[in-house]
């Protein structure tokens, strides 16, 4: 699963890749972490969100404990009760111009990039909602991983091409789950000798039922 990704374009590069308005107040960091703000493309704007829908879980005692950012939506779970509205009402678009997954040995992991050959950035499907927690809110969709990096991580990111985009935000929900598919091309493999979060730590996700 995706826990890290860089946006490295402006809201005004990348308003103008996907011809909407930028949202010019916006704040997102180039390196975008689960609970950090990224850009999102939706409703015609390029606009700021948290990554992460809040999953809140209850103690031993029955006390709410801090919620989880769940930054990723298997295309297997979204017909599911923690996905279906959003799939169904409110897709969207997250730019990136990278995803990193961890590779290695646990403790010593370092940080492989992922991007696409002669594109500076990518359209990923994604889904957002409004939240009590974190204001609005989005989630990428994974799906099985390519050759590519299969023996690094088992999911990897829906890719779209740039004539599925429309479909994927304003089509139905058949034709946007017709969209969830490994991506067939060549993949940019970029493995450098940087630490992963936490000196190799790969962020908990708590499984949805």
């Amino acid at each position: 699963m995706c826990n890290l990704y860089r946006m490295t374009k402006t809201v005004d590069e990348v308003a103008k890749l996907f011809a909407v308005e930028p949202d010019r107040g916006a704040n997102f960091v180039a390196e975008v972490y689960p609970g950090y703000t990224g850009l999102v493309v939706e409703s015609g704007r390029a606009r700021a969100m948290t990554w992460g829908f809040p999953l809140v879980l209850t103690g031993r005692h029955g006390q709410k404990l801090k919620p989880k950012p769940v930054t990723n939506a298997r295309e297997d779970k979204l017909h599911t009760a923690f996905w279906r509205d959003s799939f169904a009402h409110r897709r969207c678009l997250v730019p990136v111009s990278q995803w990193a997954e961890p590779e290695g040995e646990s403790g010593q992991m370092t940080r492989t990039w992922y991007s696409l050959p002669d594109s500076e950035v990518m359209a990923i499907a994604a889904l957002w909602r409004p939240s009590a927690e974190w204001g609005d809110c989005y989630s990428l969709v994974m799906v099985d991983s390519s050759r590519q990096m299969a023996e690094v991580h088992d999911r990897m990111p829906v890719l779209l091409q740039p004539g599925d985009q429309a479909r994927w935000v304003r089509g139905s929900p058949d034709e946007a789950f017709a969209l969830c598919r490994t991506w067939p091309g060549e993949l940019v493999v970029e493995r450098t000798r940087d630490r992963w979060v936490g000196g190799g730590t790969v962020p908990r996700q708590e499984p949805l039922l």
